[in-house]
């Protein structure tokens, strides 16, 4: 078979391997509000259980990352998807709430699938078409909004969220069997490199840790907003879950299809250039979700989601691009620090909401925390050709 297409064809087969993992781990948050009422949780104790399995997701992406550098994507993916199927069953049957912490921090193990899969697909494109291949890849992301607008589907379609969880599994377990049957690794002659020497990369490249800061805010921001929309919309708006559920689905959807827009224009000018317009709209527009009017919100909010996607699909360029060799260890250091992005962001509006009695604190730190990332990103790596980036490119 022809290297292209069969490239094209790995592509989508960890496309949909991605998107398959990240429907099992947005499971929890469709029904967050359900189960603050069935449970008799605070507020929190439910913001605790939506940022659970962003946690292990979180942590477990650079060793995940290393073990793809080491022994190939393929297998490391194979066996997280067989593995995610667990979880999914196990929380059908739970009844308590330390039961469903347990395992929906199990879950999290799916939130692992991007640093697997970015490794896995990045060494079958050149350099030159690496940026629009990784965001065709980060399309996987779709998988959230299947989640956030297909558990609260099922769930009233066969009568309980029990059922609804199952049938998540079950389909994620018939894929885990394709991919295992279907997918290869990409040729290559190129030695893996020992775990100490992934740990000593970590350690002498600055620029991985800068790269990690720009994803703790773009997918950190995805994630966060992602699980979070559906309770923030059922409490500042009291809309229904399938309402919430759906409102929060688009703005997943238009994240994800922004991601390899994102690719294709960091390929054309460049993603530093590209995350400067990423982070000086998201600081302006992080203020506008302070409103409790919904309409500014919504509008606020969806372009938060396009600004966020293009950020992902720039900094996935850049990944590659200084560290092709090791894509798959910085990869998992850049995707862990990102999934803690969405591990924390949920913790501290619980937090704030509790203490204030409102959420406008928080979108204030998104906002300076975007503007912190845009200084960075000028000094660093367009005003002049910095230590770090040139560590990066030996």
């Amino acid at each position: 078979m022809d290297n292209t297409l069969e490239a094209r064809k790995q592509l989508i087969l960890a496309t949909f391997a991605f998107a398959v993992s990240f429907a099992l781990w947005g499971m929890i948050s469709p029904l967050a509000k359900s189960f603050q009422m069935a449970l008799h949780l605070s507020e929190s104790q439910v913001w605790a259980l939506i940022a659970t399995p962003v946690l292990l997701g979180s942590v477990m992406r650079l060793p995940m990352g290393m073990l793809t550098d080491r022994f190939g994507g393929r297998l490391v993916f194979s066996v997280l998807l067989f593995f995610s199927v667990i979880p999914a069953f196990a929380l059908s049957i739970v009844h308590t709430y330390t039961a469903m912490l347990i395992w929906a921090m199990l879950l999290g193990m799916a939130g692992t699938s991007f640093s697997i899969g970015v490794g896995f697909s990045s060494r079958w494109f050149p350099p030159e078409n690496q940026g629009f291949a990784l965001g065709i890849f980060g399309a996987g992301n779709i998988g959230q909004s299947l989640a956030l607008f297909g558990i609260p589907a099922l769930t009233g379609l066969l009568g309980g969220w029990q059922r609804a969880y199952q049938v998540f599994g079950i389909i994620a377990l018939l894929y885990a069997i394709l991919f295992t049957l279907l997918a290869r690794d990409a040729p290559s002659s190129v030695k893996p490199k020992t775990f100490g020497a992934m740990f000593q990369l970590l350690a002498t490249r600055p620029l991985a840790w800068l790269l990690s800061l720009f994803y703790f805010v773009t997918f950190g921001g995805f994630v966060a907003l992602s699980i979070g929309l559906p309770k923030l919309l059922q409490g500042l708006f009291h809309l229904t879950t399938q309402d919430a559920g759906l409102r929060a689905a688009g703005f997943v959807l238009l994240a994800t299809a922004m991601r390899p827009v994102g690719g294709l224009v960091s390929d054309k000018i460049g993603g530093a250039k590209a995350l400067m317009y990423v982070f000086a709209g998201t600081t302006i527009m992080a203020l506008g979700m302070i409103s409790t009017h919904i309409v500014l919100f919504t509008i606020s909010a969806l372009c938060i989601a396009a600004l966020i996607g293009l950020g992902n699909g720039s900094v996935f360029k850049l990944v590659p691009q200084y560290f092709g060799s090791d894509t798959g260890t910085v990869t998992g250091l850049v995707g862990a620090v990102g999934g803690l992005g969405g591990f924390f962001p949920p913790l501290a509006l619980g937090f704030i909401k509790t203490s204030t009695g409102s959420y406008a604190l928080g979108f204030v730190f998104l906002s300076l925390f975007c503007l912190l990332c845009l200084i960075l990103n000028w000094t660093i790596l367009l005003r002049k050709k910095s230590d770090m980036v040139q560590q990066a490119e030996v």
